[in-house]
């Protein structure tokens, strides 16, 4: 790519804009990241994927948060991030090691004549233990405990692979508990590292509904590393079979959980358009 331009795609409606940071002419901070993911006056995105050199792995990402914060790792973003090294000229396998501040973590493209139908990323081994993910208190799995928000009482399961989430299985999915809980989950005390957020419903031994609330997005049509979380909350539980489909609002992934707890996420990525930087958004950049 020349200077200043990016890839903007989507993975289920969760949408990205992939930069390389050394092609811009302005410094990549938080202030930045806000203005370009702004939807009414940036590009708009759920988030930023910046391209960085790694010693360990092929390649590295860093993930940017709409409100600047940068997140260890995203499964979305991953697979939007595996099909620009592959379309873009980066990767000439189509499978590589990309690192994250989560882990390094192997993509696999699956492609017919060179189009990628579909992305399968090991996103490495869930963890229920607290001192991990990070929960406050004492050294313990996280598994169906009670917590008090708002005057209500919820039980959550906390995992960690490679960052922090919050799953409560409901028996039924209504939104407004995700709009209401969502943000206050996400800053609790429990989670130092804030966390991201999911209400979720068991519909059968392979199926669940869910929906997202991101840790510095808010509510989110999709999110790959959630519905890992997810369904590797609910095989921990012995709700569901190790192989899963997720059911969101902007489509569905299918999730694979070994007796190990590795945790294979598969499922499609699209490329939205290619840009450049207007002179007037650099502009306002540089301030």
């Amino acid at each position: 790519m020349n200077h200043n331009q990016f890839v903007k795609s989507h993975a289920l409606g969760n949408d990205y804009i992939v930069l390389e940071p050394d092609r811009l002419t302005f410094e990549l901070k938080a202030e930045s990241i806000r203005r370009i993911c702004d939807r009414n006056h940036g590009v708009g995105s759920d988030g930023i994927l910046a391209l960085t050199p790694a010693a360990k792995a092929d390649f590295g990402v860093r993930i940017f948060n709409p409100d600047g914060s940068e997140a260890e790792k995203s499964g979305n973003g991953l697979r939007i991030f595996a099909k620009f090294l592959y379309d873009h000229g980066h990767a000439s396998n189509e499978s590589f090691s990309v690192a994250t501040l989560g882990g390094i973590v192997t993509c696999t493209i699956f492609a017919v004549k060179k189009k990628v139908q579909a992305v399968r990323v090991d996103m490495g081994i869930a963890t229920f233990q607290s001192q991990q993910i990070p929960v406050t208190g004492a050294a313990r799995e996280v598994l169906n405990e009670p917590i008090e928000i708002g005057g209500r009482h919820l039980r959550i399961n906390a995992v960690g692979i490679g960052n922090p989430h919050c799953v409560v299985f409901v028996d039924k999915l209504e939104d407004h508990k995700l709009l209401e809980f969502g943000p206050s989950l996400e800053h609790h005390a429990l989670f130092p590292h804030r966390t991201n957020v999911q209400f979720a419903q068991i519909i059968s031994h392979n199926l669940i509904r869910a929906r997202i609330w991101e840790r510095g997005a808010g509510h989110t049509l999709a999110s790959g590393s959630s519905a890992c979380a997810v369904a590797a909350a609910a095989v921990r539980r012995g709700l569901v079979d190790r192989s899963v489909t997720i059911e969101m609002e902007g489509g569905s992934l299918q999730i694979e959980v070994s007796d190990t707890f590795r945790v294979l996420m598969s499922g499609p990525a699209s490329e939205i358009c290619t840009g450049s930087f207007s002179e007037d958004l650099l502009a306002s950049l540089s301030e």
